[in-house]
Formats: C-alpha cells, structure tokens, sequence
C-alpha cells in the first residue's frame, strides 16, 4: 500500500470518552425514566385492542347523513387557516427586521422582539385558543386569532434568520448611496430573503391548517367542533367521515405548497 492509498481508507473508529460514556448512560437512564413516567403499559395496550377493533367497526362505512354541514365546516377550517396565515405573516415581517441582528434600530429592540416571540411560540395553541375563546367567545374568530399567534410564533423567528443570511453586498451599495435603513429593508434586504420568506409562509400554512383541526375541539370553530361532537355522541362513522375530510384538505394543502415550493426553486435556478 502506498502513501496514497492510505488517504482513500476510511476513518478509523475513535472510541468514546468517559465523559460521552457517562452522557450516554445518563440518557439511558433518564429515558427509562421517562417511560415510567409516560404511564406506558402493554397489558393495557393489548387490553384496550378490542376497543380499539371494535370503534373501527363502527367507523366503517362511514357516514354520509351529515355531509353538507361538514363541508361547510372543512371551508371555515381552511378560511381559519388561511386569514390566521396571512395576517400572522404581515405581522410577522416588521417583527423579523426588528428582530434581525444587522437590521434591528437597537440590540435592546432585538432582545426585546426576540423574547416576545419567544413567548408567544412558547405558549400551545390550545392555550391560546382558551384565551381567546374565553375573551371573544365560541366560534371561527377565536380561531383565527390563535392562528394568527401561531403564525407569528414561527414565522417571525424563521424571517429574522432569513434576513440575517441575506448578503450584505446590495444593502451595503445602498448604504454607501445613503439609502435609509427603511429604503435598505424594503428595496434590497426582502427582495434577496424572498424565497426564504415564501417557504417559511408555506410552511406555516400547512400548520395552520393542522393547527386549525385541533382548535375546535375547545369550541374555537372549524371541522374539529363537529369532530368533537361526533366523538362525544359515539358516532363514530360520522367522525371517520370527518377524519377523511381532514384528510384531504391536508393533502390538498400540501400539494399546493409542494407545487408552490418547486416552482420558487425552479425559478432560483
């Protein structure tokens, strides 16, 4: 074997330290911990079987007595999801700026935008949903409010990452010209973090609309409050008829997006 050849082979295996090994069996430890904790039980597993075999049976075939209402309720889940992605999104875009390190006017506004965010991403959608519910009662329109709390939980962290990977060579030109800092954001920075913008709002409204589902099931509007009623009267063919519902809206959505997405990357090249 040559000097050459000695670079082609593949890197040995390096054996851990003790400091990797005591890590790794702190996990292990603290995993079977964990699934003491999460109340995991195969006897019960197998003993909820036949439920779980019988409520299928129910489902099947699903029904279609209530479908009109249904339909409805799957267009208000989308309208949800859509109002709540949009408004979070132009929210979220004057946010993300001043959240950006090499745009924020000061490092306290950065600090400050940057915590509120993290706060509103912190808090479930389910929480926020409660509040809201609570505050301007049942319906769509509590919904929508926690979705657009959502959206700015993620957009809003994603677009400032966005921004700060621009390149600083077109904002800088701008600079030099004595452009202001608002002409700079507007004219340069948001033009070159589009595509990075666009693939995080599709993202988010694919969530949104996940989200969405969930929401009802608190009384804030959509297909999940006639999925929580059907669950609660034990019609269960009335709820797989909801489920495949859902089902299809999903991937509705998400070819959409997909279509969206491939198109964006097309157009980068």
């Amino acid at each position: 074997m040559n000097e050459s050849d000695k670079y082609l082979l593949p890197a040995r295996f390096v054996p851990p330290g003790i400091g990797s090994i005591f890590l790794f069996m702190l996990f292990i430890v603290f995993f079977a911990w964990s699934v003491a904790a999460s109340g995991i039980s195969v006897s019960e597993l197998l003993t909820g079987l036949p439920n779980m075999l019988q409520i299928t049976s129910e489902m099947i075939p699903p029904s279609t007595d209530r479908v009109e209402p249904m339909m409805k309720a799957v267009l208000v889940t989308f309208q949800m999801a859509l109002v709540g992605t949009v408004i979070g999104i132009l929210i979220s875009l004057p946010l993300a700026v001043l959240a950006s390190k090499n745009h924020t006017p000061h490092p306290w506004i950065r600090f400050a935008v940057r915590s509120m965010v993290s706060f509103i991403r912190t808090v479930p959608d389910l929480a926020w949903a409660l509040f809201f519910v609570a505050s301007v009662g049942l319906g769509p329109f509590a919904g929508t409010l926690t979705l657009i709390m959502d959206t700015i939980g993620f957009c809003a962290r994603f677009f400032a990452e966005s921004i700060e990977e621009v390149d600083e060579g077109s904002p800088e030109a701008l600079s030099a010209l004595g452009a202001s800092n608002t002409s700079i954001v507007v004219c340069a920075v948001l033009p070159l973090a589009m595509p990075g913008l666009i693939n995080t709002s599709l993202f988010a409204l694919e969530k949104a609309v996940r989200s969405s589902v969930v929401l009802g099931l608190v009384g804030a509007g959509g297909i999940g409050a006639e999925l929580a009623t059907s669950m609660e009267m034990f019609r269960y063919d009335q709820a797989a008829t909801i489920v495949l519902m859902i089902f299809a809206l999903v991937v509705v959505v998400e070819m959409l997006s997909s279509r969206a997405r491939t198109s964006l990357i097309e157009k980068r090249k």
